[in-house]
């Protein structure tokens, strides 16, 4: 008896790892599942399944998840209430012990259910579910658990200094709600450093970048945002589990205001006109009509249960400091007034004083230890979340703080812990999570919208790993970036422009027609395009190809050379194709340059420049980028052919 008992337990050892072969290991998504228990085999969806609600509240969840799903798959769901049967994706609410309303489960086995206290948690299981379709259609058998450590996961963007339109700003919500990051910050009005403009505070940069009826000369000329189209807008957003919390920055970085009332400057900051006078009248009246008018009323300009009122880099001596604290204090009351909860950047330690400054139902952005030690700021009361500029704050081409994130630093270093080089306990209640911050400080130098764009999903994957994991990950980095680079963006959405995941030819044509429209509108860094020319008479001002956003000219508007304009500035080539003359032409562009090759030879590199200012003790950085655009042919007498458009990454 013993002897058989041994061999069955021998035997049944043996076929113990053939056994757990069959277990699906972990599917990858970013961020990553928290917890998952294979089973084994897969599930292929029908191939227009039926995707079923438990309750109303989430029919707006599976109304959106539908329009995705036929997106990415090319096929259309049906969606209708009930309990599902199998082969359908079923949403359920339901209470599940050790989960809050961002949690959920996802069940793959005959059907996928995704189960949820909430609506919140519903739809991040639904893009769990997209992120894993983007891999094979077939999923593996199992059952994720998951939750953030984290309840705020977001971004930053800096629209005051670079406007940023709407219709970016809709396809960013949806890059960001793919990867269950829930917060986007806009930052509605700032203004350049006045060394960059001849150190006149009349040249400088400054924006308000919101529709005002009480103060309609406040808002920018260069752009900015109607109140109906940005209700309309953070609605979106809401429906797809971001909030949009708007920032009007005062009392510094406020030119925009103090140009257009300069009964609110100071005159005792250095001659800092960018600083609202803590003494005066107007300042107060200003501000209580400004921020009334957004925040009051049924239907609020600003529709979310949050406002942030700025309060950073305030500068002045010990007496002003009592005042700004003063300042900080009656905004935060304020706007506590509306219903609304006060959102601040960390400024305390700087401004260190007595006068009292509320602690309650205020959430604190810790940016600078400089400005707000972590320690003390956690230890004052605050709830706060983690944006440590050494860490995360992007400024492009600036020359200080990050062009693009160290990501691999990030990944396996950072958490929301981490503010700058303090390090606090890991899920401190206190600490409500992360952010990474876009800082558009040089404004006019070149930088795009993609150019935005590009550095922001360079990390929108690695942040919201770690905001939502934390310390808990555990994908390898290398595997980790690749990975999450396969999975692009949110389905319906390539402001990248990537026509292709890897080294190829995306577009060939015979010939190019005058006036045609091309099969692809555009693509993305790294590209190269080439094409056969035989000159014709081209007058100033002939496109080759154009979209809405940029033009490559056949003979630019200016020069009569080839060159291509975007976002209002024109970059010339040392270069025009004369009637009679053939050549082969080929433009290859990264994120940092646009180089033209003319029959095989380097003719022209708009590559990065320097250019100085104030007597050359200040430097900004040139950027001459372009996403190549296809969609449109000019109208040009010159003879194209041979076209081909590669994607070469």
């Amino acid at each position: 008896m013993i002897r058989k008992l041994i061999n069955f337990v021998i035997a049944f050892a043996a076929i113990m790892p053939a056994y757990a072969a069959e277990k699906n290991t972990k599917p990858f998504t970013a961020p990553e599942i928290r917890e998952w228990k294979g089973a084994t085999g897969e599930l292929t969806l029908p191939q227009s399944p039926v995707i079923t609600y438990s309750d109303a509240t989430l029919q707006p969840v599976a109304d959106i998840f539908a329009e995705q799903y036929k997106v990415l798959t090319g096929t259309a769901p049906k969606v209708k209430a009930g309990k599902g049967t199998d082969a359908d994706i079923v949403l359920s609410l339901k209470p599940v012990k050790g989960l809050g309303n961002e949690g959920y489960t996802l069940e793959i086995g005959k059907k996928v259910t995704i189960t949820s206290p909430a609506a919140e948690g519903v739809r991040w299981g639904t893009q769990t579910l997209l992120q894993m379709l983007r891999h094979s259609t077939a999923l593996p058998k199992g059952t994720a658990i998951d939750s953030p450590n984290y309840s705020v996961r977001g971004l930053m963007i800096d629209a005051g200094r670079k406007y940023i339109p709407l219709d970016y700003l809709y396809k960013l919500v949806d890059d960001m709600a793919y990867y269950k990051m829930n917060r986007l910050h806009v930052h509605l009005n700032d203004n350049g450093f006045n060394y960059y403009f001849d150190d006149d505070w009349d040249k400088t940069q400054a924006a308000f970048r919101m529709e005002s009826d009480i103060f309609p000369g406040l808002t920018a000329r260069d752009g900015s945002y109607g109140k109906d189209e940005y209700r309309a807008f953070q609605k979106y957003a809401a429906e797809r589990g971001v909030d949009i919390v708007s920032e009007i920055d005062v009392p510094a970085h406020c030119l925009a205001l103090t140009r257009f009332m300069p009964e609110t400057a100071s005159a005792n900051v250095s001659n800092d006109r960018d600083h609202l006078d803590l003494d005066s009248p107007a300042t107060y009246d200003l501000l209580d009509k400004l921020i009334a008018e957004y925040l009051g009323g049924e239907d609020p300009v600003f529709s979310s249960p949050r406002f942030h009122i700025g309060t950073d880099e305030y500068q002045g001596d010990s007496l002003t400091m009592e005042k700004f604290r003063a300042f900080t204090n009656r905004y935060i009351k304020y706007v506590k007034s509306f219903g609304k909860e006060p959102l601040i950047w960390g400024s305390l330690t700087h401004a260190k004083g007595k006068t009292p400054v509320e602690v309650d139902g205020v959430e604190m952005y810790l940016w600078s230890n400089d400005y707000a030690k972590p320690e003390d700021m956690i230890a004052l009361g605050y709830n706060v979340v983690s944006v440590p500029d050494r860490w995360i704050y992007i400024v492009p081409k600036a020359g200080y703080y990050y062009d693009y994130l160290d990501n691999k630093k990030l990944y396996e270093e950072w958490t929301p812990a981490y503010v700058n080089n303090v390090k606090l306990e890991e899920k401190h209640p206190q600490i409500k999570g992360g952010m990474f911050a876009v800082w558009n400080d040089h404004p006019n130098n070149g930088i795009t919208v993609r150019d935005v764009h590009h550095r922001i999903m360079h990390s929108l994957p690695v942040m919201a790993a770690k905001t939502w994991d934390g310390a808990d990950v555990s994908v390898p980095f290398d595997r980790f970036e690749k990975e999450s680079a396969a999975l692009g963006e949110a389905p319906g959405v390539n402001v990248l422009a990537r026509q292709s995941d890897a080294p190829s030819t995306v577009l060939e044509l015979a010939e190019v027609k005058p006036a045609m429209t091309l099969p692809v509108d555009e693509i993305g860094y790294n590209y190269s395009v080439e094409f056969d020319i035989e000159g014709g008479k081209e007058k100033k001002g002939t496109p080759l190809f154009s979209t809405p956003e940029a033009t490559v000219w056949l003979s630019d508007p200016i020069t009569g050379n080839m060159g291509y304009s975007r976002e209002g500035h024109l970059n010339s080539f040392r270069f025009d194709v004369r009637p009679g003359e053939k050549h082969h032409i080929r433009i290859d562009g990264t994120n940092r340059t646009v180089t033209l090759y003319v029959d095989g030879k380097l003719v022209d590199d708009m590559n990065e420049r320097w250019v100085s200012y104030n007597g050359s003790k200040r430097k900004m950085a040139q950027v001459r980028t372009l996403v190549f655009p296809l969609r449109n042919a000019g109208d040009f007498n010159s003879r194209i052919t041979n076209l081909k458009v590669s994607h070469t990454d």
